[in-house]
């Protein structure tokens, strides 16, 4: 295997690196690093015998023998390659990616897709070969670039498209025309027919209409660079909600909740950019004030909650009392509307509150060692500042690939060969094998995606492992984020590609039988439910607990530079060992960054609220604070989530750290002296109650020399 690997890399490097001096470099290297270990293997094997022979006069030094012969967490050493072969898979996978935008690409689908076409497969904007067997195709469309729907707001949910003939016309009617005159003199004026082809303006008539646009046809404007007329009034979009909010049975609250969006934009807008602001400000404040971060975040969320809370009753006590008799008797009903929203609002954050404030009573003592990895984290950030950008990093990352991913989309929806529909009219089609292209593109969604997730997890997991274990926190790199980034680049794309490949393996499933179950709501009988929701359920949280795996697993990769299964499996047994402090800081920890993301909700949300208020119908209030809401929250667990990536890397290198060294001279410990603190104390603590032995009860040793607090 070892082999077989390092012919792989020698290939990679024979072709992809322009320095051969640097690959020899490489090469000799690795080859003596192989020597070594070899060395080292056979002097543990003889020392193993010896041990053996002397077992019956030496038992102790036996035992250290025995145990020298395993492999060692050994930190910040010579890098290899791990997971070679998942890499190629990788590589290729993407190519065959590639493939598929090449060949949309190629069949002409960026034309469609870009300039439109009509219901007879003609593009518009230019000149058309004759289709054979279709009526009306092979037109010249120089002069109509605009697309144009007779019926635009006849939606089909179930195929994705929209139910109307589409025809290539000179402009879009850029206001409301009510009657087939308008349709007419629109076309005389603008030279702009959006009758069919067959018909001229002077035969518009009301014997002719099924020819032409229902009316009357709405005022519309081109898509930018996409050359569709698009309505402009909001009724189209409301009734699209409507046909996908099923539970909303009165249409004019729903129209009501539209409109308040749509007039609410700026304000949701500046809302979601004080969200980011306020982000960004909490992780530069962490870095500060990371030790009494727990306490200063749940004062503030108890602040924060209770303040949003009252605010609500105050606006419900003052819409209660306010006179109804200056209601005209058609606002009455929207104002017992507003009135009944209110209710809801202020009962639900008392609940929210109530719930909150009880949880962090329970879990109040239980923060000792989540307030010194925080405190710990803190440092970190101080010294690698970079982190707190790696957010925008992987955000723009996930956007690039995400508009690609959305733009092949796209072309293959247009691509293939014409064919008729049971309407007459031309769609294009793919046939054959090439029609399972969309399987292989959406697995690419969530291969590439939990792919580029994973390379923040092993950038931050390198960062932060380089730091503690750097006694001399001044020899730390230029930029350890680099660093790390090369280290990935050079060696450990193949275990991150396996370990989101894992994760696609169980994510897949799980979203199948969510369609399914979306598709058979209300179809299925009550056991089918609940063994579909049972199984989803249950992916749910394999899902979650092999990500938790997964990143300990890249952090055990940055340590030892071994492949994915040798490193999920350590850090397993690391993890298991450590079982009752992984469960206090996966609770209190992740409690406290959830507060911390409690906290830009609440701020955004109660800004929200004093900004709506002059929206005297509360009704409204819910789609715009609910939009709001969840980007605030999705901004902060962006942010936080790099939190707690560092206190969890922390956290695994502090469980190896007091595994393999207990502070005696040649055995020092890598850790902070705040966990050193730590360390002491529960030693002290377990000492008194009189659980722990000598070998507990000894005191720690200092660093070595040159070790750094800061």
């Amino acid at each position: 295997m070892v082999d077989f690997c390092f012919q792989w890399v020698f290939f990679f490097f024979f072709f992809f690196n322009p320095h051969p001096r640097t690959l020899l470099h490489f090469l000799f290297r690795q080859s003596g690093r192989e020597r070594e270990e070899e060395r080292e293997r056979n002097i543990d094997v003889k020392g193993t015998h010896r041990v053996v022979a002397t077992r019956t006069t030496n038992q102790g030094r036996g035992q250290t023998a025995t145990k020298s012969s395993k492999r060692e967490w050994k930190p910040l050493e010579d890098r290899s390659c791990t997971d070679i072969p998942w890499l190629l898979l990788f590589i290729l996978f993407c190519i065959g990616m590639g493939f598929i935008c090449g060949f949309s690409v190629a069949t002409g689908a960026a034309a469609r897709l870009v300039s439109g076409y009509d219901s007879y497969g003609n593009i518009c904007g230019q000149k058309n070969a004759k289709l054979e067997s279709i009526p009306n195709s092979g037109m010249d469309h120089t002069q109509r670039k605009y697309v144009f729907f007779l019926d635009p707001c006849n939606l089909d949910l179930i195929n994705r498209k929209i139910k109307s003939e589409a025809l290539c016309v000179a402009a879009c009617p850029r206001q409301e025309l009510k009657t087939l005159s308008d349709v007419q003199k629109f076309a005389e004026k603008n030279g702009s027919e959006l009758c069919r082809y067959n018909l001229k303006p002077s035969e518009y008539t009301s014997s002719k209409a099924s020819l032409c646009p229902k009316l009357p046809v709405p005022a519309s404007a081109p898509i930018p660079f996409f050359h569709r007329c698009a309505p402009v009034n909001i009724s189209c979009y409301a009734k699209f909600a409507e046909a996908l909010i099923t539970f909303v049975s009165d249409n004019s609250v729903l129209h009501r909740l539209i409109s308040g969006v749509m007039t609410s934009k700026e304000i949701i807008l500046g809302l979601c950019l004080l969200s980011l602001v306020l982000s960004m400000i909490l992780m530069v404040i962490i870095r500060y004030i990371s030790r009494v971060l727990v306490w200063i975040v749940t004062i503030l969320v108890i602040l924060g909650s209770l303040g949003g809370t009252g605010v609500l009753w105050w606006l419900y006590a003052k819409q209660r009392k306010s006179p109804k008799e200056t209601v005209i008797p058609e606002q009455l009903q929207i104002a017992e509307d507003n009135l009944r929203a209110l209710l809801i609002y202020a009962i639900s954050a008392t609940v929210f509150t109530v719930i909150l404030f009880l949880i962090m009573l329970f879990m109040r003592k239980r923060v000792a060692l989540t307030i010194a990895l925080f405190h710990v984290a803190g440092k970190v950030f101080i010294h690698l500042p970079l982190l707190v950008f790696q957010p925008f990093w992987t955000f723009f990352a996930l956007v690039l690939f995400w508009v690609y991913w959305i733009m092949t989309l796209l072309f293959l929806g247009t691509a293939g060969s014409a064919v008729k529909n049971e309407q007459g009219f031309v769609e294009f089609r793919v046939s054959g094998p090439l029609q399972y292209m969309w399987w292989y593109h959406v697995v690419g969604l969530i291969w590439i995606s939990e792919f580029i997730l994973a390379c923040q997890q092993m950038t931050v997991a390198g960062a932060v492992v380089t730091y503690y274990f750097t006694r001399d926190k001044r020899n730390l790199p230029f930029t350890p984020i680099l660093a790390s980034v090369n280290r990935l680049i050079r060696y450990h794309l193949g275990t991150v590609a396996k370990g989101s490949f894992i994760i696609t393996l169980v994510k897949i499933p799980r979203m199948i039988l969510m369609y399914m179950h979306s598709q058979l709501k209300g179809k299925e009988n009550a056991c089918a439910r609940c063994v579909l929701k049972s199984c989803i359920c249950c992916l749910w949280c394999l899902e979650k607990c092999l990500n938790y795996l997964n990143q300990n697993a890249y952090t055990a990769t940055a340590i030892n530079s071994t492949n994915f299964c040798t490193s999920a499996k350590d850090a397993f047994v690391i993890l298991v060992e450590n079982a009752l402090r992984v469960a206090a800081i996966n609770t209190v920890g992740d409690f406290m960054l959830f507060l911390g993301k409690v906290l830009i909700v609440c701020c955004t949300g109660l800004a929200g609220i004093m900004l709506l208020n002059y929206q005297q119908d509360y009704t409204v209030w819910v789609l715009p604070l609910i939009i709001v809401c969840l980007f605030a929250f999705l901004v902060a667990h962006c942010f936080l989530s790099i939190y707690e990536m560092v206190v969890d890397v922390l956290f695994l290198c502090f469980a190896i750290d007091t595994k393999y060294n207990d502070g005696s001279p040649g055995r020092e410990f890598y850790m902070d002296k705040v966990l050193m603190e730590f360390v002491e104390n529960s030693r002290k603590a377990l000492k008194e109650a009189g659980k722990g032995g000598a070998a507990d009860a000894r005191e720690l040793k200092p660093m070595a020399s040159g070790a750094s607090s800061a």
